[in-house]
């Protein structure tokens, strides 16, 4: 009922490639997830660096 809604990327991924066999398009889907997670988590680790004052080894 709220599957449009509620589909997150990873599900939508599994659904493009195994249940649809669109394998190379679910493939795009998930490198493009990873990069803006990548992405994400350096300008966050970045930001937290520089709030904290702690260096990290």
């Amino acid at each position: 009922m709220n599957k449009a809604t509620s589909d997150v990327i990873a599900v939508y991924v599994y659904q493009q490639g195994i249940e649809q066999a669109k394998y190379s398009y679910s493939t795009a889907v998930g490198l493009f997830n990873t990069a803006v997670n990548i992405i994400l988590l350096l300008v966050v680790n970045r930001i937290a660096s520089k709030a904290s004052d702690v260096e990290f080894v």
